[in-house]
Formats: C-alpha cells, sequence, structure tokens
C-alpha cells in the first residue's frame, strides 16, 4: 500500500507535468530566487496542498477549473522568512499570539529556543510550548533548552532543572533539530560534565548544537568550537563576528529591540567581502510595539540592504542560509518544486514591503491582515500563580548595610553599556548613612535587588547599578533572564518594596511605582514572563510603561531588556542575582560592597 508521501510525491510529480491539476497558482512573479543569486521575471509557481510542484515562466497546463489563481505582475516573490534564533516569550506574547503578529509580516518558519518558559516551568513549560506550536500556521522549530538554568546553581535559584538526561530524552521523544543556546561556555571550557552530556547526546543524534559566545576569542573561542557548537547570535563587533565565521561558525546577525548588531556586524559582508553562505539573521528578542511598528523579519532584512547588502544575499540570510544550517533546506528556505508553499509577495523589494504571505500552500494574510486559522490553545491555570513569595517584602530586605555607621564605602557597581548586553565592573566609592549605604543619584548609580521567586525562600541579593539614569521611583520585572527571578531597580528602598508586592499581586509582569503609587503597570501572568493578551494591548501598556520610566528620568532606549539582563549571571564582566553579586569573569560571588 502506498504510503502518504508516496501520495504526495506522486501528486507533486501529476501537478508537474500537467496530468494533475494545481491547488494554487501564482502568475507572473519577479522570483527572488535564493538558489542561484537571480531575480527571474515572469516566474509562475504552481502549489498542490502544501508543497510547491512547478516553478516556470508558464504553469497554464496545472491550472484547472478549480485552481484558484494569484496574479502577481510586477511583484516579487521571495521564500517565507525564517528567524534563525528567537526566544518568543521575550515578545511578552503567547505563540498564539505572536503567530498572529509576525505572519502578516512574512516570517513563516522560527527557530526558538524556550529556555526562558523552562527557567520557570522546566519540561511542563516546553511540552505546553509544543502544544501550542501545533495549533498555529507558524512553523515552530522548536530547541530543546541546554541552560535551564542558564549558569550553575551556586550562583543562581531557577524555577526548574533541565538535565541531560530530560534534555536527551527531549530531543529524542519530540525529533527536535537542535540543542537551544549553550550559554554556559565556562562549562564548555572545563568540560563540565552535564554540559559535555548535552552536547554529545545532540551530537550522536545528528542534531545541530547552537551557540552563545559574547567576547570569546582565540583559544577559548577554538575550544568552545571544538566541542561541537555551531554558531552564535551573540557577535556585536565585526571582527568578532569574522573570527567565528573563519574558524566555521555560523555567525547569525542579531537586530532586536535591545541589541541591534547588524549596523556593525554586517560589514564583514559589505566591507570584508567574505563569503556569506554561513551569515543568518536572527531576532533573538523582539517586543511588542517593535514588530507592530517596525515589523519582525521583514526589518531585519531591510535593516541588512539599508548597511549596503544586496538584497539578494540579505533574503538569503534570512531563508536558505538558515534552513541549509538546522538541516531543513529539502522542506523551507526556497521557493523550488518538492518545498513547502511558503512564499511571500514583495510590492517593494528593498523595503521589504510584503503584500500577501502564502504559508503551506495557504494564503495566510494580505495587506496585513491575518487569514489563518489558529487554532485554540489555553495555557492551564498553575502556570498564572508562580510568583511565590511566603510574605510581602519590606524596604529593610534590600538594604546594603555596613559596619560604619557613617563614612563612606566603596561598591561593586554594574555599569551598563546602552546597546550591548555586556557589562562593565566598576568600583565606586558610596555614602553610608547610619549603617545603610546610600545610592549616588547625581552620578547615576541606583539601587538594586534580585529576588528569588520560585521557591519561597524570598532570598534577596543586593547591589549598585550605573547607567539607567533613574532619579525617583522604581521599576520591578518578573522577566529576569534567565532564571526569572524578579529584579527591582530605583531610587529608593520603599517604592522598590512596594513595585515588588504588586507583581507578587498580579501573578508577574512589569511594574513602575513613584511615590508609593502604580505609574504603570504590564500585566504577564502566564508564567511571569507572557499574557494571552492581543499584541496591540500589550504594546499600548509597554508604551504607557517606557513614558513613565522616562519620567522617572530614565535615558536608555530599551529599557526593559537591559533591565531584565542585570540577572543574567553569564554575561560579562559583573552580575546580580538572588545569591548575591556575580563577577561572572572570575566565576564566583562577591560582596556588594568593600569594607576595611
Amino acid at each position: 500500500m502506498p504510503s502518504r508521501l508516496w501520495d504526495v510525491l506522486g501528486s507533486l510529480i501529476d501537478v508537474a507535468l500537467g496530468r494533475e491539476k494545481a491547488d494554487l497558482v501564482i502568475k507572473g512573479g519577479i522570483l527572488v530566487d535564493v538558489y542561484s543569486g537571480e531575480i527571474l521575471e515572469d516566474i509562475d509557481v504552481a502549489i498542490k496542498g502544501d508543497r510547491i510542484a512547478y516553478v516556470g515562466d508558464d504553469a497554464e497546463h496545472t491550472i484547472g477549473k478549480d485552481t484558484l489563481v494569484m496574479k502577481a505582475r510586477g511583484r516579487y516573490l521571495a521564500p517565507g522568512l525564517i528567524d534563525a534564533h528567537v526566544h518568543v516569550e521575550s515578545s511578552m506574547l503567547t505563540l498564539t499570539e505572536f503567530s498572529k503578529a509576525v505572519i502578516p509580516r512574512g516570517t513563516t518558519s522560527i527557530f526558538a529556543d524556550p529556555h526562558e518558559i523552562c527557567n520557570v516551568l522546566g519540561e511542563y513549560g516546553f511540552k505546553l510550548m509544543i502544544e501550542e506550536a501545533s495549533k498555529v500556521p507558524l512553523r515552530v522549530y522548536l530547541q530543546v533548552p541546554s541552560c535551564v538554568p542558564a549558569a550553575s546553581l551556586e550562583f543562581e535559584t531557577p524555577g526548574a532543572v533541565m538535565d541531560s538526561d530530560i534534555v536527551c530524552r527531549l530531543m529524542k521523544e519530540y525529533d527536535v533539530l537542535a540543542l537551544g543556546e549553550m550559554m554556559n561556555y565556562p562549562g564548555v571550557i572545563s568540560k563540565d560534565q552535564e554540559v559535555m552530556n548535552k552536547i554529545t547526546c545532540s551530537l550522536k543524534l545528528g542534531r545541530v548544537v547552537t551557540g552563545h559566545a559574547p567576547l570569546l576569542r582565540d583559544k577559548e573561542l577554538s575550544a568552545y568550537i571544538a566541542a561541537g557548537v555551531s554558531s552564535c547570535h551573540e557577535s556585536t563587533m565585526q571582527e568578532e563576528a569574522l573570527e567565528k565565521l573563519r574558524l566555521g561558525m555560523y555567525v547569525m546577525v542579531r537586530e532586536g529591540s535591545a541589541w541591534k548588531d547588524v549596523k556593525e556586524v554586517i560589514k564583514i559582508i559589505t566591507e570584508r567581502k567574505v563569503d556569506s553562505r554561513h551569515v543568518l539573521l536572527a531576532t533573538d528578542d523582539r517586543h511588542p510595539e517593535d514588530i507592530l511598528r517596525e515589523g519582525h523579519m521583514d526589518f531585519v532584512v531591510k535593516r541588512a540592504i539599508e548597511e549596503g547588502v544586496e538584497p539578494v544575499k540579505a533574503i538569503q540570510m534570512a531563508t536558505l542560509n538558515t534552513a541549509q544550517y538546522y538541516n531543513v533546506e529539502r522542506d523551507i528556505g526556497g521557493i523550488a518544486p518538492g518545498r513547502y508553499a511558503d512564499i511571500i509577495v514583495l510590492r517593494d523589494l528593498p523595503r521589504m514591503s510584503v503584500e500577501a504571505v502564502v504559508l503551506g500552500g495557504e494564503i495566510a494574510a494580505k495587506e496585513g491582515r491575518l487569514l489563518a486559522r489558529i487554532g485554540d490553545f489555553r495555557y492551564p491555570s498553575d502556570v498564572r500563580k508562580t510568583i511565590r513569595l511566603i510574605r510581602e517584602i519590606v524596604p529593610s530586605d534590600l538594604k546594603i548595610l555596613s559596619r560604619r555607621k557613617e563614612g563612606s564605602v566603596k561598591a561593586h557597581v554594574i555599569k551598563i553599556i546602552e546597546g550591548k548586553t555586556i557589562t562593565v565592573h566598576e568600583i565606586c566609592e558610596l555614602s553610608v548613612v547610619d549603617h545603610v549605604v546610600q545610592p549616588d543619584l547625581d552620578n547615576d548609580i541606583v539601587l538594586a535587588s534580585v529576588i528569588e521567586r520560585h521557591k519561597g525562600t524570598n532570598r534577596v541579593g543586593k547591589g549598585f547599578v550605573k547607567g539607567l539614569g533613574l532619579k525617583i521611583g522604581a521599576f520591578a520585572s518578573s522577566v529576569a533572564h534567565d532564571s526569572h527571578n524578579i529584579v527591582v531597580v530605583g531610587a529608593n528602598w520603599n517604592d522598590m518594596a512596594y513595585a515588588v508586592n504588586e507583581l507578587r499581586k498580579s501573578g508577574g509582569g512589569m511594574v513602575a511605582v513613584m511615590n508609593g503609587s502604580v505609574g504603570a503597570i504590564v500585566s504577564l501572568p502566564i508564567a511571569g514572563l507572557i499574557t494571552d493578551r492581543p499584541i496591540e494591548e500589550v504594546a499600548d501598556d509597554i508604551r504607557k510603561l517606557r513614558d513613565v520610566l522616562m519620567d522617572m528620568g530614565c535615558t536608555i532606549k530599551s529599557p526593559f531588556m537591559t533591565i531584565s539582563l542585570l540577572a543574567l549571571t553569564v554575561i560579562p564582566e559583573i552580575r546580580l542575582s538572588d545569591k548575591g553579586v556575580v563577577d561572572v569573569n572570575k566565576g564566583r560571588i562577591i560582596p556588594p560592597i568593600e569594607e576595611d
């Protein structure tokens, strides 16, 4: 008995030859051929079911009385765009709402690492994402997170732990294509047994091992790549990206909401003229208001073109190159017979203006309006109860005490860099009043704390942050990469405690507080990370929150992501977790202040 695959292939053969009629034919388009690098005029594409049967200059033989014909004369036909690396949770949306937002912008496939929700819910979170992915038309290739938690339990408290046994089992059970970004590069270099087990299991199964190696160079970079890690999305300088490319890595050039690396990193192509086959485009993290205002992968491709990349080459980096890296080029990444019929129709190529989207042979969107059917998925009630503080936080919980009653002490301060994931470790002199170490608002040094919210310990790590610009009030968030405890920064302890307690009541999210009252809040009740509300509502709340933060003096362009990364204990140089100040470079916890 012929298999279903046999039937599918047989039908494609028959349509290509005209023995059977197509379901959909796109007529007379200008083909962006990512295989040859050409732009071909007056091309027809015939589609049967969810795959392409014929690409050529005359598809009349495939058209029958029931065939839907889409006229595309004067329009460009490009493959559906692929995000090489994304955390859907960072959009603050469920996968359902995320799909509704990005499909009309031309994104048809994503390679998603769900380590945000897994750091809160563990394996349960992964399975929920798998289930939701089955309900959306967007092609969601989930990776099994490699770093839950991101760093050693010595440095932070996650909501869950996914060890190598869990990682390998999930990879086999769900036929996952890749291991999520291996952020624990110190664990790779030191040959940590759990880290190596995750990598070797993935490689034995023939899976891709994706990476995360900011500023890793020379001997350490070679060691990291030798372990089997084959890509990185964390390059922020062209020399850094060029070294990785030369050593055989795939370089993912990122343009997210906070980290905008295209302008600098794409120079390896525009100035250094390197081969672009191992260069991919990705968003990593993109917020709702930016998706609505600028777009998703269409915006990233447009940015590459604006920086001087030839349009066909830019589209290759967001389609074929990514498909080849993940070993799925037989299904996605180009417009060719046998591939999935994922096609975007563009009015203008350099501007990436998407007129229509065909996804799996169906017209999924037109003129920015979603037409595709979305299945129903609802997150269970237990994932809305993840802020587990055993009592309210009081201001005294957040104060750093000194043995000195008055005077000053030297403090280890986290200095942020606008638009960068890395931080700088500064030693600053801070005053002491009645044994309490004070912020220095005149020199842009504010208070910071991370409160453990998963296990009910109420443990607080305390420190100082420089570079936010805050003059009054406080900001708290249950989005705090990657363990997602509660991070709070502020000019005074009273508003900080109030902000944390507001998140305790709301079930998670982000909140700004001034003078003991809430200025604005974004409610994210699902795992304290996401919401099932429409993107327009979320974006509106975020705009209000940003406005309040600006009123409080905040000067950075992407405050939410920047503050959330204060707790990411795998990126140099210095971070803050529920267990204290972490010197990432030296791999140790240090006191927030130095006293004689």
